[in-house]
This record gives structure tokens, C-alpha cells and sequence, in this order.
């Protein structure tokens, strides 16, 4: 099974962990490959056999030396695989800051980014949504790397099969109550039983497509909280660079927001961020309020900063070299 690790080579990298059959597949591919890594599980209590789980977690971690973090919860109420990753994430995210991890491993794989494509078009997507989930990621503090995007669940357990590796199934992962395991058990997985080659095909062809674009997510200025990027003719474009780097900063915004913020120019987010399109740039930092001086509010005048972003540079005393 052939995957494309560079980017994990020379780095120190956190695996997410689970027990089932993608994660501790990939657990023995990256050990085959001589990646190095540690791991992280999040146990949230709503099932017998999650304790096993963590305990199979700790025996790899001591057999193969690994450092192992477990996060321990009681998760109840509505909406849970949304309040689900939010503690996932949020715990992996502090692991990567406390310890200095450069990537965040997962083990998403093919079937995955099927049912996420089948979810974001149910919903009305364009191709940035639609191909969300991508083998490299970049947030704001590390990367999510996706090794096997490429591979099916079949290919994955196949292999533990030949290789005789314990691993556990979360039977929840077919009740058709969660939204994902709808469309996992209704349309992709008898889908991709029939179509794999197509549809992994057509999703190279899509991502050739979505890099065609030519969309520039990086800002051409960065200091401290403060981004800017170059602004285009196209609207879309526009919003897609917006709602990219919200995303990194954990902000999510609705299509009546894209909306609002394309039509008012000058935004503020979730009480808190501003974004504004300016002139040439994209502008997009946190919003305070602050007492600004006489000459500092000409400048930004004659440069035309936004009035959103302007206490917030003046507090920093940022100085911005793109006039």
C-alpha cells in the first residue's frame, strides 16, 4: 500500500487515534514507513467497548514507544458529533501547542471524502466545500495531514486482516442516526463497491480543476493577528479566501454572512473579527475598540486602511510595508 508521507518524515507528528479500522491501520503503516509519532484519543464514555479501546491504545503506545494522550469525557445531548469534534479538536490543538507537534495526523480515507462530498452537496456547495477534505491542510498554529485519501475501508481492513492486527468497530458507526452514517450506509459505501477507480479518479480531475483556479490562500502580509491578502475581480474568489482562513481560526461563517460581507465591505464576525475589502486587499484581524491619535487616523485615511482594522493596528503598533 503505497502512501505519500514527505511531509511526515522529518517531523514531530500527532497521530489521532480511535481503534477502528482506519486509525490503527495507519497507526502500522507509519511505523512500516518509519515515521516517527505520538498518539492522542478522546474516550467519551458512551459505550462498553470504548474502554477497551483506549486500553489497546496504551498497549501499542507502550509496545511501540509512544507518547499516548487521553483526553476523558461524558458527552450527552443533541448535536453530538459537532460537540464531539469541537472536544477533539480542541484537544488535539492544546497537545500541538504544549508540545511543539508540526502535523496532526488523521486517518481519513476515501469513503470519508465521499460521504463529505454527498453532505456538503445536499447542502448546496461549490467545489471549494465539496472537495473539503484535502491530504494536506494548513491551519493557523499546524497542518492536518490526510494520508489516505486515496485508499477505500475495504483496502484498510484487508490489510489488518492479512497482518493479523487486533482493531475495534464502533458499532454506532451504523446507526442511521448520525447524518454521516446516512449517507454512508444509504449511497457511498455500496457506491464505491461498485465505482472506486471512477470515483477516486474523478476526484484527482476535480482537485486538478479546483487548483486550475489559481486561488491565492496566502496573505501577502502577516503580522501578529493581522492578515492581508490580495483581492480579486471575482467576488467568489474572494469569499472563498475569506472563509478559508476563518476556518483556520475556528470560525464558520453561513452563506447569509459570504453575503453580508460581500455586500457591506466592512464587516465584523461573531462580535470579534473584522473583515473588509478594500480597495486591492482583503483585511482581516481581530475587532477592538481603541482610542486612536489624530496622525494615526490620517494615515490610515491617505492609506486607505479600513476603520474595522484600525484600533486593532494601532493597539499592536503594526507596521504595514505592502503602500
Amino acid at each position: 500500500m503505497q502512501l505519500n508521507l514527505e511531509e511526515l518524515t522529518s517531523s514531530k507528528n500527532l497521530l489521532a487515534f480511535s481503534a477502528g479500522v482506519d486509525s490503527t491501520a495507519l497507526f502500522f503503516l507509519l511505523k512500516e514507513n518509519n515515521i516517527s509519532f505520538d498518539i492522542a484519543i478522546v474516550n467519551y464514555n458512551l459505550r462498553e467497548q470504548s474502554k477497551q479501546e483506549v486500553e489497546y491504545a496504551k498497549y501499542l503506545a507502550n509496545k511501540f514507544n509512544k507518547k499516548i494522550y487521553l483526553k476523558e469525557v461524558n458527552l450527552s445531548g443533541s448535536n453530538f458529533e459537532k460537540k464531539a469534534r469541537d472536544i477533539r479538536y480542541s484537544f488535539f490543538e492544546k497537545i500541538i501547542k504544549e508540545n511543539n507537534y508540526k502535523n496532526l495526523i488523521t486517518a481519513h480515507q476515501l469513503n470519508d471524502k465521499l460521504e463529505w462530498f454527498l453532505m456538503q452537496l445536499s447542502k448546496g456547495a461549490g467545489l471549494v466545500e465539496l472537495l473539503g477534505l484535502q491530504r494536506v491542510q494548513k491551519k493557523q498554529n499546524y497542518t492536518i495531514i490526510r494520508p489516505l485519501l486515496d485508499i477505500c475501508k475495504d483496502e484498510l481492513e484487508n490489510y489488518l486482516k492479512k497482518n493479523d492486527i487486533k482493531y475495534f468497530v464502533d458499532q454506532s458507526n451504523y446507526e442511521n442516526k448520525y447524518k454521516r452514517n446516512y449517507f454512508r450506509h444509504k449511497f457511498s459505501n455500496e457506491f464505491l463497491n461498485e465505482f472506486k477507480n471512477g470515483v477516486s479518479n474523478s476526484f484527482k480531475y476535480l482537485q486538478s480543476d479546483l487548483n486550475s483556479l489559481n486561488i491565492d490562500f496566502e496573505p501577502i502580509f502577516k503580522q501578529k493577528k493581522l492578515y492581508i491578502f490580495k483581492k480579486t475581480n471575482d467576488n467568489n474568489l474572494n469569499i472563498k479566501v475569506i472563509d478559508k482562513h476563518l476556518k483556520k481560526i475556528g470560525i464558520l461563517i453561513s452563506k447569509a454572512q459570504r453575503e453580508e460581507i460581500i455586500k457591506q465591505k466592512e464587516s465584523v464576525i461573531s462580535n470579534k473579527i473584522a473583515v473588509c475589502l478594500i480597495d486591492k486587499y482583503i483585511w482581516i484581524c481581530p475587532y477592538i475598540k481603541e482610542p486612536m491619535k489624530k496622525e494615526f487616523k490620517e494615515y490610515c485615511r491617505k492609506n486607505k486602511i479600513p476603520k474595522l482594522c484600525r484600533s486593532y493596528i494601532y493597539k499592536e503598533n503594526i507596521k504595514i510595508d505592502i503602500f
